[in-house]
């Protein structure tokens, strides 16, 4: 490592330890959402041909930020691994993808992790050797007593919304609700109630990666009254000092919830 690499990197960790110092007793989001893009922009930025490396690289980094997220006392993380818009690659490029995030699933279930993990998408069109390796990690880690992780895969926020309206519809039609009744009574708690992510709290921060400035559909319900972080650093070169960054501009904020 050259002298001014090493200086650079001395001068971060200050930055870095300055920024710890900051945010405590500051406002920390309980939960927080992800979308790890720029993978495939990172690895050719590098000079790869095979943006799979990319892929491999941001893999790796997330059990470092759910490291970090558990230092900062964040109880949910949400991180978008694959959208359904995704699943429409051609299999050459899906199927490499789809063992990675086998993969993510795998080492974040390993004895020796405290979270617990929720797969959360449209299960139903991803291959049954991927949804088997997703419930199993899901299972492995059903007890422990770490931050939920919440892996969203085959995941699009539409569908979520539909799904829940759909699973609300079959709910009521077991009970012999009448469709009139339902009209009723229906409200916005009813379909929150169905949703991927019941019984958690709501996504306070969003962050972004690769400077993209989009959701992509993400959370579309969950996020009505979250705040967003988008970063231009690629998910692979994402460090602590950038989620550092993103908590001290959430702490910063005054969250008006509408009003």
């Amino acid at each position: 490592m050259g002298v001014r690499r090493r200086v650079r990197e001395a001068l971060i960790q200050v930055y870095e330890q300055r920024l710890a110092r900051r945010l405590e007793g500051a406002d920390i989001p309980r939960h927080v959402g992800v979308i790890i893009d720029g993978n495939r922009r990172w690895a050719r930025s590098i000079g790869l041909d095979d943006v799979n490396a990319g892929h491999r690289v941001g893999a790796d980094k997330i059990a470092d930020f759910l490291g970090w997220c558990d230092e900062a006392h964040v109880e949910v993380v949400t991180i978008f691994l694959l959208s359904t818009d995704n699943l429409s690659r051609a299999e050459p490029e899906l199927l490499p993808l789809l063992r990675i995030i086998e993969g993510v699933a795998e080492d974040l279930s390993a004895v020796d992790r405290r979270w617990r993990l929720r797969v959360m998408g449209a299960l139903e069109l991803l291959p049954a050797e991927t949804v088997a390796v997703l419930k199993q990690a899901e299972e492995l880690t059903r007890d422990r007593p770490g931050a939920t992780v919440n892996l969203a895969v085959g995941y699009g926020g539409r569908r979520e919304i539909a799904d829940a309206v759909r699973s609300l519809l079959a709910e009521h039609a077991e009970r012999g609700t009448s469709l009139d009744e339902l009209v009723e009574v229906l409200d916005v708690e009813h379909i929150a109630e169905h949703l991927y992510t019941r019984g958690q709290p709501d996504p306070d921060l969003i962050i972004r990666t690769s400077g993209e400035q989009r959701l992509s559909g993400f959370l579309l319900w969950q996020t009505a009254h979250a705040e967003f972080y988008f970063t231009d650093v690629y998910w692979p070169d994402f460090r602590r000092v950038d989620f550092l960054r993103a908590l001290r501009d959430y702490s910063a904020r005054h969250r008006r919830f509408g009003s």
